[in-house]
């Protein structure tokens, strides 16, 4: 599935997605976009697909924001076609059945630092920059980053983020909560693999039903406690769960099939 903007590697159930435009920051034009469509198409389709690594090429940069040069000749209308297109498909990351981990190898502004939210996990080199600098541009951030970034770091955080566009390193994203660990630069794929190879031990579809459960967390909280206890009683009736009961009483470690 390699293309000249995305590669694709698969291996032990973990597919690594790589922005290859190291040449411009990794900047997410609407190559970029069009082929991370067609990855996560078939990510969520895919049997032999179990967990997902998202970065970037080169050592400068996850994704440093959208295509300027590409934004610069839009209008208002297709202004907004573009930022539903990018909301669109970042909402299918967030919401993929299977773990998405954002390996943060550089820059993430922008944009970049928008698709690094959209992931459920972040992981950062020692070496990384956030941002949401759209500000400097006149410009507000359009794949979802003024919602993202509150529901991760709150209002205040988020508000003064925005409103400066000032970069932050990656051990300060660590303090707000808007990463999950910062790891050496020259570990920071080895980590991430570790941790799904951690996540895909686990029963397959108490992964998914958990991913489900947690999106829930944007709704009213009556409403998610119900769709969680919805999912919980699916979970119940899995063969994973009673595979996992037994294997705790015999003591021993329970061997999954994913039903």
């Amino acid at each position: 599935m390699n293309n000249t903007t995305l590669l694709w590697e698969l291996s032990e159930g973990i597919a690594l997605l790589v922005i290859n435009r190291p040449e411009v920051l990794n900047a997410l034009n609407g190559q970029v976009l069009e082929a991370l469509e067609a990855a996560f198409e078939r990510i969520y389709t895919d049997p032999e697909v179990r967990g997902v690594i998202l970065t970037g090429a080169g050592e400068k940069a996850f994704a440093a924001g959208a295509d300027i040069a590409e934004l610069s000749g839009l209008d208002a209308l297709r202004g907004w076609e573009q930022a539903r297109r990018g909301q669109r498909l970042f909402d299918r990351i967030e919401r993929c059945p299977k773990p998405v981990v954002a390996a943060v190898n550089g820059y993430a502004l922008g944009g970049g630092c928008e698709l690094a939210m959209a992931c459920h996990v972040r992981f950062a080199a020692d070496t990384a920059q956030f941002g949401q600098p759209e500000v400097n541009l006149g410009l507000i951030p359009g794949y979802g980053g003024t919602q993202r970034l509150v529901r991760l770091v709150g209002r205040g955080r988020a508000l003064e983020l925005l409103l400066t566009g000032e970069r932050i390193s990656a051990e300060r994203a660590y303090q707000i909560g808007l990463v999950n660990r910062v790891v050496p630069a020259d570990r920071l794929l080895e980590e991430a693999r570790a941790f799904l190879k951690t996540v895909l031990s686990k029963g397959p579809v108490a992964v998914r039903l958990l991913l489900e459960a947690v999106a829930a967390a944007d709704l009213p909280l009556e409403a998610g406690l119900a769709r969680e206890a919805e999912l919980f009683g699916l979970a119940m009736a899995t063969e994973d769960f009673r595979e996992g009961t037994r294997a705790f009483m015999e003591k021993r470690k329970p061997v999954f099939r994913g039903r």
